[in-house]
Formats: C-alpha cells, sequence, structure tokens
C-alpha cells in the first residue's frame, strides 16, 4: 500500500505567538486548525514551551497539560496528525530558557549568542547545559514521561519529537553524548508509547559542522529521519530561493542516516501584498543584519518548484514554515521586537487572509501525492565518520554534483 506523502505547517496562533501556552484560547486554535484542514494539510508541528510546560524542575503545570490535551481533541476534529516537540528552547531567533536553569555567572551553553528570554522578559545572563546538568536531566525525564503518558492513546498524536534545532539552545560536550542522551529520551518514550515514531528536529547545521547532533548518530537511534533547511540563510545555495536546495539538503541527510526524510522545516518570510523581493538591513541583537524577503508571488513559485522535487528525493512529507504572520502588537515583544523578518514568514497573513503559497499547498495536496522511491539521491563516496571530519567541505562538494543529476 502506498504511504502518502505528508503535508503540514508549523504552528503558532497569529494572535499569540509564543505566548499562547499562557494565553490559551482553544476557539483561536479552532478557527486556526480549520483554515490549515481547507488548505489540504494534515499534520501540524507544535512546540511545547519548555518555560510554560515546566515552571520547576519537579512539575509540569497542569493547566498547560490540559490545554496540549484540547488542542490533540481540536486536531482530531479536524483530521490532522501532530508532531508535539518537546523542550523548546530555541525558537526564532531567542532561546527561551525555563527559569530554574537560569544562572547570570553561566554563559549560553551553545556557540551561537542568542538573546535569552524566560517568563516573558529578556535575561541577561546563561543557563545551565540540558545535556549535562543533571536536575535537568531528571525533569526532562518527568516532562516526557508526563506527556507521554497521558496522550499515547490519543489519536490526535501523529508523532514525538526531541526537540527544535537544539544545538542553538544547548549542545552536549561532543556527539558521543548527543547519541547517548538522544537514545536515553527515546527509550523512556518507547517505554511509555511503543507505537508512535520519534524523532528529533535537526537543522542544517548538523550537515555543515560535528555539533554535537550528527545525522547518522541521531536519526539511526529515531524512528523517522527529519531536516530543516532554507537556502535564503545560506551562503552557498545558489540563491534566496534555490528550488533544490531544500531537496538536496533531504537528500543529503537520507544519503547519511540510510532512511527516507521528511522536510520539517522549509519556506520563506515575505514582504507586503503587492511589493516586489527585496533585502531589508537593520540592526538585530546589537549587531547588522540582512534578510532576503520575498515577494508573496516568487515565494510561491518556489514552493511550486520545491514539492515535486521533493517527492523526487524520497522525502516523507513536507511541513511549512509557518502558520501565520503575527498581528502587530506583537511586534513589540520577542521574538518580533529584533528578528523583524520572523514577523512575516506564515502562509495566513495578520488578518487571516492566505497567501498565494497557502494556493500552491492546496493545489498540491489535491493530487494526493504519495511517497516514492528516491529519483534523484545524494551518492556519497565516503563514510559518515569521513564526512564529519569535514562536514561542510563535503556538503559544498557534493551539491554541483546532486544538481547534475537532475
Amino acid at each position: 500500500m502506498s504511504q502518502p506523502f505528508s503535508l503540514g505547517v508549523n504552528y503558532w496562533p497569529r494572535r499569540k505567538a509564543m505566548y499562547w501556552w499562557s494565553d490559551f484560547d482553544a476557539n483561536e486554535v479552532r478557527e486556526e486548525f480549520n483554515i490549515i484542514h481547507e488548505v489540504g494539510l494534515n499534520v501540524v508541528r507544535i512546540f511545547l514551551l519548555w518555560d510554560d510546560f515546566q515552571p520547576t524542575p519537579d512539575k509540569v503545570d497542569p493547566q498547560c497539560l490540559k490545554n496540549l490535551v484540547q488542542v490533540c481533541d481540536i486536531a482530531n476534529e479536524h483530521n490532522l496528525g501532530l508532531d508535539v516537540t518537546f523542550f523548546t528552547g530555541h525558537m526564532s531567533g531567542p532561546n527561551w530558557s525555563p527559569a530554574w536553569m537560569l544562572d547570570a555567572n553561566l554563559p549560553i551553553p551553545s556557540p551561537w549568542k542568542r538573546q535569552v528570554v524566560s517568563q516573558k522578559k529578556v535575561f541577561n545572563g546563561g543557563y545551565r547545559n540540558m545535556y549535562t546538568d543533571p536536575t535537568a536531566h531528571e525533569a526532562e525525564r518527568l516532562l516526557l514521561q508526563t506527556v507521554v503518558s497521558t496522550l499515547k492513546d490519543h489519536p490526535g498524536i501523529w508523532m514525538w519529537n526531541l526537540g527544535n534545532e537544539p544545538d542553538l539552545f544547548a549542545r552536549p560536550p561532543d556527539s558521543v553524548a548527543g547519541r547517548d542522551w538522544t537514545r536515553a529520551m527515546i527509550s523512556l518514550i518507547r517505554e511509555i508509547d511503543p507505537n508512535h515514531p520519534i524523532t528529533y528536529g535537526l537543522h542544517i547545521a548538523s550537515l555543515q559542522e560535528d555539533n554535537g547532533f550528527r545525522v547518522d548518530q541521531i536519526y539511526g537511534e529515531t524512528d523517522v529521519a527529519v531536516m530543516h533547511s532554507y537556502p535564503m540563510y545560506s551562503s552557498w545555495s545558489r540563491g534566496p530561493l534555490d528550488p533544490d536546495f531544500v531537496p538536496f539538503t533531504c537528500a543529503l541527510t537520507s544519503a547519511l542516516c540510510g532512511k527516507p526524510t521528511l522536510m520539517e522545516e522549509f519556506g520563506g518570510c515575505t514582504i507586503a501584498p503587492g511589493e516586489p523581493s527585496q533585502v531589508w538591513e537593520w540592526t538585530a541583537y546589537g549587531q547588522p543584519r540582512k534578510q532576503f524577503m520575498a515577494s508573496e508571488e516568487d515565494l510561491a513559485t518556489y514552493l511550486a518548484a520545491v514539492l515535486p522535487k521533493l517527492v523526487e528525493v524520497g522525502a516523507t512529507g513536507a511541513l511549512l514554515w509557518c502558520f501565520a504572520d503575527y498581528i502587530p502588537e506583537l511586534w513589540n515583544k520577542p521574538p518580533c521586537d529584533e528578528a523583524r523578518h520572523e514577523r512575516f514568514f506564515g502562509m495566513v497573513r495578520p488578518d487571516g487572509s492566505l497567501k498565494p503559497h497557502a494556493q500552491v499547498l492546496k493545489d498540491f495536496a489535491a493530487t494526493n501525492p504519495i511517497v516514492k522511491p528516491a529519483v534523484r539521491s545524494v551518492q556519497l563516496d565516503i563514510s559518515p565518520d569521513e564526512f564529519y571530519r569535514a562536514p561542510l567541505e563535503h556538503t559544498m562538494r557534493v551539491y554541483p554534483q546532486f544538481l547534475a543529476s537532475e
């Protein structure tokens, strides 16, 4: 029996963004999940903001858990499956740390120096490393045990996910520690729920450096391999809307781990309706920032090219980043205050109207795509160990070979 090609979206509400768990409105979720369903999507990735879900290391917030159950109920009402992401963690620029992990005397446990937000406020300092701190380990186990035990039989659950681009929040001491932590957490989930697949939301950094999360090792432990990538953030893509870049990163992930890959995050930020593609420049987090902003029409053309190419490389699905642009009332809060482009990544505008690329998704969904054996792939002439001695060099080396295979 053929496997449907999963189509979905990463979700934060347009009126709440990262603040929705602390200001929860079930009717808002129902309204927006209905839009997602009408576009023809069948998967929604949601994020359990760690700061909200675990206010102390020995407690999972009962109201957040109750709200999560409601979200699962609403998803099931709309025939949507949830990709539930734990330990968030890094999101849209800032790192959202639980308050109990904060320590002004510690650095951020990642070379990426991100703004730290906790309890809705910016914190000037760092926090403990979730991969090495014993208190964090026990807290992580409690959160997994509580949530998975509550929802293991819920029809709204599609997949469990251990995190979002974890190296941006914290890095383990080395790739062995990263693999061991992943194995331990997966083992705990499987003891409770042997039926739902498990993944870990790695991004392109894991193809460009040994950041403690090698895709061959991490996806050797998980049931599902995923990748997040955006040509607009890459110095070696053929341009900000390079249509082969995202499929290539899926194909390279599969070549390294031996599994078909879900493109769990891809997309782009758009300029106002009717305006041409352009580059914005401003100061973000005290540093100069340049950001490509696509016209709505150009992003739609890009998506129309990328989706069939993902099928060609044997990908199992595609989840757009993200559901909605955020309302102007959120623009003075993290992440929208500094990371201005994060205001405009949605397939839905702040007023709820659909951008052109939502129609592209709808049209593609209407074809009932299925997962197919790869007709384009990355042929690696080296082992994963050799690859990770110089990952960026090898990634850039094999991309032209992939392009020539079309």
